[in-house]
């Protein structure tokens, strides 16, 4: 073989062993999932402690999401603190430091925005509606919501000013049924706890909390839960210290991951 012949014949091969490295790196980046990169730089730029302040029906929710947002960024920590959503507004407005707050019903929202204590607006995520809940052997023999009158039940509410009570309120006068509760609590957990330990024969909650306490209760829907629909918002707080976490736990919430979490538990879409 000639000097020139071997001469064409390596760089020949040398450009076939180049177009063969770039192939594969160019094979290696497109099988790499399309967030990853993204993610992994998002990972290592979130970091620090995100307290968020939520409603005491999306404690399990909001728990879940919790832990998937610290899986997802391994630097941050998030601290949850629920409560009924008008006790929540009541410590938010007095100075305690919140970076997130998720409302029950956009009434306790509004009042954070009108006190200029949110940035931007809030965006609504899911929805919910009530529903009786009863010990497993329903001792009242409750079947309806115009059963929860009757003389003898021991009702528990949520207090007024509690989005749960409030939608209690609403379906009483659209029915108009009164209802005379052996106690109204602060939050929908505490008036599924007094179903649970046997306290109260019956209390109206979230669809979403009968879900959750599985066979603890009983569940009684009725067709005029539909005429008190609570909307839930999220918002980030101004006073926030690490507002870029307060945004990526609020991205999470109200995309694909937070959506599929308060769908399974019961949650509508607003």
């Amino acid at each position: 073989m000639s000097i020139t012949r071997v001469r064409i014949s390596a760089v020949l091969a040398a450009g076939a062993l180049a177009a063969g490295l770039a192939g594969c790196a160019a094979s290696t980046t497109g099988t790499a999932p399309s967030g990853s990169a993204s993610a992994g730089t998002g990972a290592e730029k979130l970091s620090g402690t995100l307290t968020v302040y939520a409603a005491a029906s999306l404690k399990s929710t909001f728990t879940k999401i919790a832990s998937e947002f610290e899986d997802a960024n391994p630097g941050a920590k998030v601290t949850l603190n629920f409560a009924g959503s008008s006790d929540l507004v009541t410590q938010i407005t007095q100075g305690v430091p919140a970076d997130v707050f998720a409302s029950a019903d956009t009434k306790n929202m509004a009042k954070l925005s009108d006190a200029k204590l949110i940035d931007g607006t809030a965006t609504n995520f899911a929805t919910n509606v009530l529903e009786i809940a009863v010990p497993p052997a329903n001792p009242a023999s409750i079947t309806s919501f115009a059963d929860l009158a009757k003389p003898g039940a021991k009702v528990v509410v949520c207090a007024p000013q509690v989005p749960c009570g409030s939608a209690t309120e609403k379906v009483e006068k659209a029915t108009g049924t009164t209802l005379k509760p052996v106690s109204e609590e602060s939050s929908v957990t505490d008036v599924l706890g007094k179903v649970t330990s046997g306290e109260a024969d019956a209390g109206l909650v979230y669809v979403t909390d009968v879900k959750t306490a599985g066979d603890k209760v009983k569940g009684i829907p009725f067709s005029e839960s539909d005429q008190a629909v609570n909307t839930y918002p999220i918002a980030t707080m101004g006073s926030s210290k690490n507002k870029e976490l307060a945004k990526a736990f609020l991205a999470m919430v109200t995309g694909n991951e937070g959506r599929k979490v308060l769908s399974d538990a019961g949650f509508g879409t607003p």
